[in-house]
């Protein structure tokens, strides 16, 4: 409840209390020792009527209050939920196919929206881009972060789907128009099919897995989240997705729902 209608609120549960009060010693005291109460008015026909008058202008305040409050707190919950219908249209409904690949997603927000984004996008050569962000804190503000995250990975894409350049880009825009304190991280792994050949920038995101015959590779850091430097500095790296190997990409979310 917002500072203002909160001590109106106040106000209105003093004057019942009030009145309340009063009545009480009326009934209760005998007249003579009335004044030795603080606050209380003599016992008048109008004095009746005054304290009558108190107790229901504190009933119709606070009434008033708590309805302005459920009318807002409903229209706040329309909100989060046509929000999280529309965060819904920007996550990758359908999975792209790639012959000798399969792709399996899942995502389900901790709250009506999230800050977290993915999205599988088709590149030239029939190579495939992923792209995973999890953006700083949850609700509403991180939810339009992310869906500004996944705006400037499909204009850049259609310019230049290099994983570096997407980081390098997504970065400088990201330090230039939000907030100090929110920042992202991500990472873009491109996959050439014919190869298994993974191009990855790991944006301080959790680290994406590779399964295969060896021992889990771990696709580390090669640099800072997106949002905090400018000039950070972000380096592409190669691994290798053997036949029959899987990739696992996820976000830090995982480990916060299987703490609880």
């Amino acid at each position: 409840m917002p500072g203002s209608k909160r001590i109106f609120t106040y106000v209105a549960i003093v004057l019942q209390g009030y009145a309340v009060y009063a009545l009480a010693m009326w009934a209760f005291m005998s007249p003579k020792w009335l004044n030795s109460f603080l606050l209380v008015l003599p016992r008048w026909p109008v004095s009746y009527l005054l304290v009558v008058l108190l107790y229901y202008t504190g009933y119709y305040i606070q009434k008033g209050m708590l309805t302005s409050e459920f009318l807002r707190k409903t229209q706040l919950e329309a909100d989060q939920i046509a929000a999280r219908q529309i965060q819904q249209t920007l996550i990758a409904q359908k999975l792209p196919e790639l012959p000798g690949y399969e792709f399996e997603t899942f995502y389900k927000p901790f709250r009506e929206v999230g800050g977290d984004y993915f999205d599988i996008i088709e590149l030239p050569n029939k190579q495939k881009l992923f792209a995973v962000a999890d953006v700083s804190g949850k609700g509403m503000a991180a939810a339009l972060l992310s869906a500004n995250i996944q705006a400037l990975v499909r204009s850049i894409v259609n310019v230049d789907g290099n994983p570096l350049a997407l980081a390098r880009q997504i970065n400088k825009h990201l330090c230039r128009y939000t907030p100090g304190d929110r920042f992202a991280t991500a990472v873009f792994i491109q996959l050439n099919p014919d190869s298994g050949e993974l191009t990855y920038v790991n944006a301080g995101h959790n680290a994406p897995l590779v399964f295969g015959s060896e021992p889990a590779i771990a696709l580390q850091a090669t640099g800072m989240p997106l949002g905090l430097f400018p000039e950070a500095a972000y380096e592409a790296r190669t691994a290798l997705l053997p036949p029959g190997g899987t990739l696992l990409i996820f976000t830090d979310g995982q480990f916060l729902f299987s703490n609880r």
